[in-house]
């Protein structure tokens, strides 16, 4: 996708889809709401990172950097192929994700049908697996194997586990992956469907001139695959422990600071090798996406490293990233990188030189623009063409939510600003976002509804809770439908017959 054509699409993660399995997925569901796009006008569906979820729920914790989340493997092409039996469905929340009883009824579902899979796939499915196997063999070996240990030890972190395995001595490895043979098996299973979904939705999605965007984390979880793996490339000790971790340091909106505990790279071993981990990373996931968000992009000019030792973010200090030379190795294998930069929070200069000489958008935040002056950067008349405008992101709250609970000050410059009140809010930002020079503007569906703070995807910092909002389609009717296409057609955004004006 060209980053610099003017577009617009909606933020909603394939979790939040309906369907009747409990959580969305790819199934149905998820082309349905391609289809819903294109009624609208859009032509971009961001996601966050499709990647497993980690503690707390999270999208942004996962097990591997590389696998995608078992639980978005949608049961009716399964069923369909004949190797899983209609399930019986519980009577799942259709507004909310429970995780803890969904996903063991989902991991329930998928052994079944790779049982069915092992049983009685026809010759070119089995060699289709096959195929993809040695394809993806680069990461997808050790993820499986980290996975087939880690499920007899009931997720035990991999610090934990047996020297030989934590240590990756090769005769242990080779006994562990002849005795989780079958374990191994079901997980290469999952991870083949999960390939074959998206991709088969990435491709309706652009058939209909819809781009996906994906979400890419910065840094990985410590009990993951790819610390197991490479425990070379982080900073942690004898015992792999780590000895710093990530996070950002306290500001106004937390004295604390955030300490993430996300383990650090060792960025100068990275660099010898020519940043060949990056560039695998990256790779996957154009394999998945048109374009993708990379997240907290500020660190790759400097970090926020924390010891380990410290409970919170209070004490820390910053490190020079790797800059300029990650991005042109990138560039180097994989051509010019689609990526729009994360550039929130505490941005220095040099942050800003970064991503102007990789050539990536920023992105603004209209929710920010009203608690100064009318010369705030994040005021839409302050934005440069090279960016992407939003009402908000999942970390922030709705538009209606925000109003509810802004300041009086904020409050009245929004409303003399966007010329609204709080009934027509969500549009009034929505139209300010799409009515900029911003080239891309994306707004969360929650937004797009006119929905308030009980629908919101995430409050930073707080564990529990997050990440488990859906919506119904009976939510989205003829209106707002109506109304984004008028808007973004008017933009220059979409297609000006939207607009239905007369001859």
């Amino acid at each position: 996708m060209n980053l610099n054509q003017r577009a617009s699409g909606v933020l909603l993660h394939i979790t939040s889809l309906p369907g009747p399995h409990g959580m969305g997925d790819f199934g149905p569901d998820a082309y349905r709401f391609v289809d819903w796009l294109r009624s609208a006008g859009q032509s971009i569906w961001q996601l966050l990172p499709t990647t497993p979820i980690g503690p707390g729920d999270s999208p942004y914790q996962g097990v591997s950097a590389f696998a995608g989340s078992p639980w978005m493997v949608a049961l009716e092409p399964l069923i369909a192929k004949g190797w899983l039996a209609q399930p019986e469905v519980p009577a799942f929340n259709a507004e909310q994700v429970d995780y803890g009883g969904v996903t063991p009824w989902r991991e329930q579902q998928l052994r079944a049908a790779a049982d069915g899979f092992f049983a009685r796939a026809a010759a070119a499915d089995r060699a289709a697996l096959a195929a993809w196997c040695e394809a993806q063999h680069s990461w997808l070996d050790d993820y499986t194997l980290f996975m087939a240990i880690r499920s007899p030890l009931n997720g035990q972190p991999w610090w934990a586990w047996e020297d030989g395995l934590k240590r990756r001595d090769a005769k242990a490895l080779a006994a562990a992956r002849m005795r989780h043979a079958d374990e191994i098996a079901f997980w290469q299973f999952v991870q083949w469907q999960f390939d074959v979904q998206i991709r088969a939705l990435k491709a309706y999605a652009n058939e209909h001139g819809v781009h996906l965007m994906g979400d890419l984390p910065i840094f990985v979880a410590h009990d993951s695959a790819d610390c197991w793996s490479r425990p070379d490339l982080y900073a942690l000790d004898e015992n792999f422990q780590t000895t710093v971790v990530a996070g950002v340091p306290p500001d106004d909106l937390g004295p604390l600071g955030q300490r993430w505990g996300n383990p650090l790279y060792r960025w100068d071993r990275m660099a010898a090798d020519g940043y060949a981990w990056w560039t695998a990373r990256v790779r996957r996931a154009l394999s998945q996406a048109d374009l993708f968000r990379i997240d907290h992009f500020r660190g790759f000019a400097g970090y926020y490293e924390i010891p380990a030792s410290s409970p919170d973010a209070q004490q820390g200090c910053w490190r020079t990233g790797p800059g300029m030379a990650l991005f042109d190795a990138i560039n180097t294998a994989l051509g010019p990188l689609p990526i729009v930069a994360e550039d929130l929070g505490i941005i220095t200069e040099d942050v800003h030189a970064l991503r102007d000489d990789c050539g990536f958008p920023g992105m603004k935040i209209l929710q920010f623009a009203f608690g100064a002056e009318a010369d705030h950067v994040y005021l839409p008349h302050s934005w440069p063409a090279s960016s992407v405008a939003y009402t908000g992101t999942h970390d922030n709250d709705t538009v209606r939510g925000w109003w509810n609970q802004a300041k009086p000050r904020e409050r009245a410059f929004a409303g003399a600003y966007l010329a609204c009140g709080e009934h027509d809010i969500h549009w009034a930002m929505i139209r300010a976002c799409a009515n900029s020079v911003a080239n891309m503007a994306v707004y969360p569906l929650q937004d797009v509804l006119g929905l308030d703070s009980a629908h919101r995807m995430n409050v930073p910092g707080v564990l529990g809770g997050n990440w488990g909002w859906r919506f119904c389609w009976d939510w989205i009717g003829a209106e707002p439908t109506r109304v984004l296409g008028l808007i973004t057609a008017a933009a220059g955004r979409g297609p000006f017959e939207l607009l239905r004006l007369p001859a």
